[in-house]
């Protein structure tokens, strides 16, 4: 399997996955007026497709185990492992699109994945420490500040324009989502750990795995009792057009790609790592990207108060400090 052989390349998968895991989210945008909950399942197609290229290309290849002969000598409890996480993640994003269709990505993110990067830096950082927990907990700490932020924001904006329990309903879901995704993560790392943990490609075909699967379990709660509008039949996804299936499908290889980028970002060797915290941390940077396009791009805060626009901004300042602290955290642990 082919993982980063320096620094600069560790630094460089995890700006990837920032990128990746920050935008994915406008294929939604783009499909219109496309239930996620029939979005979710060329998603998940989109997800497992990549994971299962990705095993089978650049996972076996150079050094090291292949895909196949990393799975027949790990333990079956780590696999085990994998997949759950695979759930877990699979649970929590549902909940973020469901967030990101009542209040936007420039507040579901914040949120949502601000709360899992501090469950997920902390449970990281417990089980591999390998950064200084001044700077690294300082950043949790802007984080924290930014989550509050954001969700003032929302709560003046929507009552600006009216949107009542919609728009608190929309900070819930971010809320329970960011519990849940910052699980999943850790869970990844347990999976890794020993000599018979999973290497990063084999964790991601797992992983998959368990969103694939979890997926048609899910969708019979989402579909029968929606967060919004009627109830839809599982037919309803064939109504969709090509162009919505194709972005479906876009929206979870690119998540993918971010997620093995992340992956394997913090399966490079010891010495040359972000280590495992800083690597979550700066996947989550993600938020920032999502924000802009939120902001700038889908004019998410459009017609707000010049008070709601300045609260956004140092939510945007607040968040970028907290993750700068926690970048920098592994080159003075």
């Amino acid at each position: 399997m082919i993982v980063p052989s320096t620094f600069a390349v560790a630094l460089l998968c995890a700006l990837l996955s920032m990128v990746c895991w920050g935008s994915w989210a406008n294929t939604l945008k783009l499909t219109g007026k496309w239930r996620f909950e029939l979005y979710y399942f060329d998603y998940t197609f989109g997800v497992a497709l990549v994971a299962v290229v990705a095993a089978f290309t650049v996972g076996s290849m150079g050094d090291g185990l292949a895909v196949t002969d990393n799975l027949l000598i790990t333990g079956k409890l780590k696999e085990l492992i994998a997949v759950t996480s695979g759930g877990v993640f699979n649970l929590a994003n549902l909940l973020l699109v469901a967030a990101i269709t009542l209040a936007g990505m420039s507040v579901a993110f914040p949120i949502g994945i601000g709360l899992a990067l501090v469950i997920g830096v902390i449970w990281s950082y417990v089980l591999n420490p390998q950064s200084n927990p001044a700077l690294l907990f300082g950043g949790v700490a802007f984080v924290l500040a930014a989550i509050v932020a954001s969700a003032r924001a929302h709560a003046l904006h929507s009552k600006e324009i009216n949107q009542g329990r919609g728009g608190k309903k929309g900070i819930v879901l971010s809320l329970i989502s960011g519990v849940l995704m910052g699980s999943f993560y850790p869970l990844v790392e347990m999976s890794k750990q020993g000599d018979d943990g999973l290497g990063p490609y084999a964790v991601a075909l797992l992983f998959a795995l368990g969103v694939f699967l979890s997926t048609f379990v899910y969708s019979v709660y989402f579909i029968g009792l929606p967060i919004q509008g009627g109830s839809l039949k599982p037919h309803d996804y064939f109504r969709g057009t090509l162009r919505q299936h194709l972005l479906g499908l876009a929206g979870g290889a690119i998540w993918c790609i971010g997620a093995i980028a992340s992956f394997a970002a913090a399966s490079a060797p010891k010495e040359i790592q972000l280590g495992p915290a800083a690597s979550y941390a700066l996947g989550q940077g993600a938020t920032l990207v999502s924000v802009l396009w939120g902001l700038l791009v889908w004019k998410e805060f459009a017609g707000a108060a010049a008070n709601v626009r300045r609260i956004m901004w140092v939510m945007f300042g607040l968040f970028a400090a907290g993750l700068t602290l926690v970048s920098i955290a592994p080159l003075y642990s």
